[in-house]
Formats: structure tokens, sequence, C-alpha cells
């Protein structure tokens, strides 16, 4: 057994391994840890895999401390040779994974190939040690591989024309930082894997000034990447703020002061931006036109069809009391700027001063129409095609008398169709069932306990799956 004073001579002759090794691992960990804090940043992969190259680095480095190790306990001391093999083939895995996320193109697959290559060799490497105790049978190849890889990657550090025919590297104006670093770094490299290609030698005079060096530079160049995501995702976000406000602001601020009618209106945008869409043509007190609208996919683009909507309504505006005319004439306004997308419509036109009612849509979920002299429900679809498909269809009209009590209720599909847990969706059918339970709330407050329902429905970890769009129409 070795004693206490020959430990600490070791230790003393080991000390610049042992402080080198505990900062790497130490800069290694931080780096991941900030790989985690930001892990939805843009560029945060290379972050994550230069903080492992890192940690891994410096493990090796204490790993070739006899020194510390003869201080472990005597079953961590056996657990050392494995680690040390492991992380000796699994260097070059992290280090082509780190450069890989700094690149595109042809040199992004090369990287991706010599990471796939390292990580077979360190299985078969590996497995071998465990299985017969051979702990470098594969060293060769995987210095082979090292010393390919630095052979064909510092071409294109160096040289910018290549980058341009075979890649690109993804450091923004940082190129110069991460030129100085991996030249450094390479050199040294390619000249210890080539001493222990041919003569086994174990010399690392200058490997940890040339990694820092390294990672420095690869640390600089990704964390700006992670900064300037950030401020990107920050800039689109405040942009998306305000194009939130814009599209509220298209929306109705009121609803429309009619005798005899009381209207409710929810709107659940499932992103900053919706592609649902609302509207009231009123005519005068007595008579007024509810349109509703759902365009096809989320986000930016459908929101920016749904401002088109909002100019194509008041242009038709005079075809309000025809409901098949309006969404003909919408249709028609709408055709060739939709971009390949589709829009379904309802249109409900009320004249509460004959008690009549006349509905069309296209494409759109039912109408649902609550009868209070008998407590039935009626589900109208009077459909013609979407709009933006490219054929078309008349829209048929569907009228119904009205009568006190009644209610209507237009809805987009992020009403129905949202799943619970088990896949199953929220339906028509629930729809029917809240009317009939919930047929005595005022307008307002049975869109409020609708809008509840759905989002009860829903897993609580699932986010919303659509755009959510109720207009709840009571007659008195």
């Amino acid at each position: 057994m070795i004693s206490e004073p020959e430990v600490q001579r070791l230790l003393a002759d080991q000390v610049s391994q042992l402080m080198s090794g505990t900062g790497f691992l130490i800069v290694g960990l931080v780096t991941l840890a900030v790989a985690v804090i930001r892990r939805r940043s843009g560029g945060v992969l290379a972050v994550f895999w230069v903080g492992t190259w890192s940690a891994i680095y410096g493990l090796q480095r204490l790993n070739d401390c006899s020194a510390l190790v003869r201080l472990f306990p005597l079953w961590m001391q056996k657990c050392v040779p494995y680690s040390h093999a492991s992380i000796t083939y699994l260097t070059i895995v992290a280090a082509a994974l780190a450069f890989r996320e700094l690149t595109r193109g042809k040199v992004r697959q090369f990287l991706t190939v010599e990471a796939l290559t390292g990580l077979i060799i360190a299985i078969f490497g590996i497995g071998r040690f465990i299985l017969g105790g051979e702990e470098y049978s594969l060293l060769r190849y995987n210095h082979f591989l090292a010393i390919f890889a630095l052979i064909v990657t510092l071409p294109f550090v160096l040289v910018p024309k290549l980058v341009q025919q075979f890649g690109q590297l993804e450091v923004g104006g940082h190129r110069e930082v991460l030129l100085a670093g991996t030249t450094v770094f390479c050199f040294e490299a390619l000249y210890g894997n080539v001493v222990r290609f041919f003569w086994r030698s174990d010399t690392r005079v200058w490997d940890d000034v040339g990694f820092a060096v390294l990672l420095l530079s690869l640390g600089y160049v990704a964390i700006h990447r992670v900064y300037s995501g950030e401020l990107r995702l920050t800039s689109i976000e405040n942009e998306l703020a305000i194009a939130r406000q814009l599209q509220f602001a298209i929306l109705p601020t009121t609803t429309p002061k009619l005798r005899n009618l009381r209207i409710a209106a929810a709107y659940e945008p499932m992103s900053a931006v919706a592609g649902d869409f609302y509207e009231f043509l009123p005519l005068d007190e007595y008579r007024s036109g509810f349109l509703v609208a759902d365009v096809s996919g989320h986000g930016v683009p459908a929101a920016l069809i749904a401002s088109m909507i909002k100019l194509a309504a008041k242009s038709v505006a005079g075809s309000a009391s025809d409901p098949a005319e309006l969404l003909r004439r919408l249709r028609e306004v709408l055709s060739g700027q939709l971009q390949g997308q589709f829009v379904s419509a309802a249109y409900l036109w009320i004249d509460t001063e004959t008690r009549k009612a006349r509905y069309s849509a296209a494409g759109h979920p039912p109408l649902m129409f609550w009868h209070a002299a008998d407590g039935s429900l009626d589900r109208i679809t009077s459909n013609g095609t979407l709009i933006g498909v490219p054929f078309e269809a008349d829209c048929p009209v569907c009228e119904v008398s009205v009568s006190p009590g009644d209610r209507f209720l237009l809805y987009t599909d992020g009403v129905s169709e949202p799943e619970n847990g088990t896949g199953e969706a929220f339906g028509d059918r629930r729809l029917e069932q809240l009317l009939h339970e919930n047929r005595s709330l005022p307008a307002g407050e049975f869109s409020l306990q609708l809008l509840a329902n759905v989002r009860a429905w829903q897993p609580a970890s699932t986010p919303q799956q659509d755009d959510i769009t109720i207009l709840v129409i009571d007659v008195l």
C-alpha cells in the first residue's frame, strides 16, 4: 500500500494536471447548466456539446492523475479504467458534434458521419474492454479518425472559398475568433494524435493549452449565437405582440345594439395571432348580419388572410340581407388572394321585425338553433364548398322563423375538435348537451361557460390546438 508521503509527493508532481482537469470539468458543467437554462434559445446545442466536450476532457485529465485515483475507495478505483476507456473513445464524438452545430451544408454532413463513425468505434471498443479486458484495442482507429477529421476540417476554417463552396460557418461575424482557436488546437491535436498513433506516447505537454484556446473560441462563438438568437426571438415576440394588438383591432369592439336581440362573443386565439374572424353587419336596429370565418392553418399567414376578410366583408356589406349572395361575393373578392389556403365561413341574417332568419355557410361547422317553444335543437348545415377550393358551388340558404327565447350558436371548429386524454373529440353532441343544460343562462354567461367546458375537456398539460370563436345570439 502506498504511504501518505508518497501520495503527497505524487500530488505535488501532478498538481498542474489536477488543476487543469478540475478547471475543464467545472467549465464544462457550468456550460451544460447554461445550455439547460437556455434550452429554448437558438443555437443552444452548440453550447451543450462544447460543455460536454470540456467536461469529458476534464474527467480524462483527472482519470490520468494517479495520485488522485489512489485516494479513491477501492470500488471507485476499479471503475476508473472503464471511465478512462469510455471517455477516450467518446471524446471525438463530442468534438465532432460541437463543430457540427456551427456549420451547414456538406461540412455539416461530413461531421455527422464523423460523429457516427466515432460512436460505432466507441461502442465496439468499450464493448471489447468490458468483455475481454482489452482497454485500447481500437484506439488506433480512434486516433486515425481524429487525424482524418482534423486534416479535413482545418482547410474549411482557413480557406473561406472552401466554406462558400461546400458549406457555411454559422458564427456570425466572429469567424476570426473561431479561426484562431481552431488553428491552434488543430495543429496541436494533429501533432499529438500523430505521435500517439505511431509511437503510443502519452505526452500531454501542450494538450491543455491547445484545448483551452479552442474552448475559449468555441464558447465565445456559441454563447454569442445564443445571445443573438435570444435578441431575434425577443424582436419576433415584440412584433407578434404588435400584430396581436392590430388583429384585435380589426375585430368588433362592441356588439350591435339591436331590438329584441342579445349578442355575446368569445374569441380565444391559439397563438399570438389567429386565423379566426368574426364581424357584425348591422343594417338598422331590427336587422343585422353575423359573419364567422376560419382560415386554414395558424399563425401569421392565417392572420393576414383574416385581415383580408375584414376588408372583403366591408366591401360586400351591400348584400348583407342575402347570405348566399354575400358568401358568393366574398368568395369572388378573396379569389386569387389566398395563396393555397382555404377559408370556411358561416353567415346568419336576422330580422327581428319580420321574425325571420336566413343562414348559409361555406364548409363551416353547423349552426346550432335552440327552439325555446318546444325545447328542440336544430343543426343547420346549408353548406357550400370552402372558399379557395378550385371548384365552386353555390351556398344553399336555410330560412327559419324565430321566437322569443330562441338561441343561435355560431362557432369555429376549435370548439368541437379538441380531444381529451383518450383522443375523443369534444364534438357537436356535447355542444347540444350544453345548450340544453344552460338554456336559461344569458348569452354572455353561456359563451364563457362553453369556453370553460372546452378548456376543461383537454388535459391540463395539452396546449390549445386551434383558434376558438363563439357567437351566441339570443332572441328576447
